[in-house]
């Protein structure tokens, strides 16, 4: 798994990285952590860990993200969260089916047959199966979890996106630029474990409304 680079924003998720770090040492991969400044306890993983790490130019988890990206030198890319919801056997699966299609990405999906969450609030479910319907009708993308940004693909092709968005609305980004760009997509089921520590980045009211505006704004362009 050595042609993979894994991209881990891990903006105010030092408790929770020596967990992720320690169980993804087990896998030959590559990884680039994104942070918002260094730290002492990010100073000491550094010296017990494997990483390359950036400090990011701007703010925003879609700007980590694409900093991440942009910096990937493997054939294969996967966004992979700090948080520890990030089960990676999953990951292992995805390797295995890209290789018979590098044009395509995969997505993980929660809400598939043997999927499953544990980290999903009332909130967040209704809300991207809100969305998710959206870009289905919208967009024809047939998807069945649009906010979740397990995702794994040819990081040449990652990059032929040419991604913009810096904060939460990169979650739709990718998934529209992906059909514009006619890339092939496949999900496969993953089940997302519970957050090791901290409070979720995201902010329901916020970010949901910055991304229905911008599903909105991308069907009126069509």
């Amino acid at each position: 798994m050595n042609r993979i680079t894994l991209v881990i924003p891990a903006k105010n998720e030092e408790v929770s990285l020596k967990f992720v770090l320690r169980e993804l040492d087990n896998l030959n991969c590559k990884k680039i952590l994104i942070a918002t400044r260094i730290n002492s306890e990010i100073l000491k993983l550094k010296k017990k860990y494997k990483f390359k790490l950036i400090i990011q130019k701007k703010n925003g988890y879609g700007n980590a993200i694409i900093e991440g990206l942009n910096a990937v030198k493997t054939t294969y890319a996967c966004i992979f969260n700090a948080d520890g919801s990030f089960n990676p056997a999953t990951l292992i699966l995805m390797y295995k089916i890209i290789q018979n299609n590098k044009r395509q990405f995969i997505f993980a999906t929660r809400y598939e047959k043997n999927g499953g969450s544990l980290d999903d609030t009332i909130l967040t479910y209704v809300g991207n199966k809100i969305f998710t319907f959206i870009g289905n009708f919208f967009f024809k993308l047939n998807l069945s979890d649009l906010l979740f940004t397990y995702i794994l693909g040819s990081a040449r092709n990652f990059k032929k996106l040419n991604l913009k968005m810096h904060d939460f609305r990169l979650c739709v980004e990718i998934p529209l630029k992906i059909k514009k760009n006619k890339f092939l997509i496949k999900t496969i089921p993953s089940h997302e474990r519970k957050r090791i520590a901290g409070k979720k980045n995201v902010n329901e009211f916020r970010d949901g409304f910055l991304i229905l505006l911008h599903l909105l704004k991308e069907f009126l362009k069509k």
